[in-house]
């Protein structure tokens, strides 16, 4: 499989495509790399700096589907094919691809495999699955802005899971845990009036990447 950039480009604006894209489409897509390919997928839309909105719930319970399957230690992935019959519009999909392509080539410059293990062993992918699935709780949660941030945990962490790339997937899990921390902080703030502090954490991470 060439790079995911690559592949998507090439899949999206390349080829004649019809209307919608389906759920389905994106599994063949991904091939082998099915667990973090749509996994990455999944979480690309809420993990842009600008997030595109509707998808952090619907999304968060597949992401959390998939997360479990990797945490009881399937090698095939498996959803309903009421689930894998979902769509939607390919220009809606362009769209965020447009905005989201430009990052996933920057992080694809300093990723290669290392540390395999972390994203092949059984614990690797079962600590991995449970950070997931955690985020993508998280995720759910209705508070405004607290999308964005298990988004992008989740996003790095599939990345190097597609990868092979342990030090990626394993930064993805760190990242994880910080937000968890944060999150109940969030919540703490949010019933007492404000979420400056994950305004300034997002903030912070949206100039880091940025730069």
């Amino acid at each position: 499989m060439a790079r995911l950039s690559q592949e998507l480009h090439r899949y999206f604006f390349e080829e004649d495509r019809g209307e919608t894209v389906s759920l389905a489409q994106a599994i063949a897509l991904a091939e082998e790399k099915v667990f973090g390919v749509i996994l990455l997928l999944l979480a690309f839309p809420s993990a842009l700096p600008i997030p595109a909105p509707g998808y952090s719930t619907p999304f968060g319970i597949l992401i959390l589907a998939i997360a479990l399957q990797l945490i009881f230690g399937r090698k095939k992935l498996w959803l309903p094919v009421a689930w894998q019959r979902k769509t939607v519009k390919t220009t809606m999909a362009q769209g965020i691809l447009k905005k989201g392509l430009p990052w996933l080539k920057k992080i694809e410059a300093i990723a290669h495999p290392r540390f395999p293990s972390v994203c092949q062993s059984r614990l690797g992918r079962t600590v991995m699955g449970c950070t997931i699935a955690l985020m993508a709780t998280s995720m759910m949660i209705p508070i405004p802005g607290t999308n964005t941030l298990p988004a992008m945990a989740i996003f790095l962490t599939a990345f190097g899971l597609q990868e092979d790339d342990g030090l990626i997937s394993g930064a993805g899990v760190i990242f994880s845990l910080v937000i968890a921390v944060l999150m109940v902080s969030v919540i703490y703030v949010f019933f007492n009036g404000g979420l400056s502090l994950l305004d300034l954490l997002k903030d912070w991470v949206t100039v880091r990447l940025g730069g």
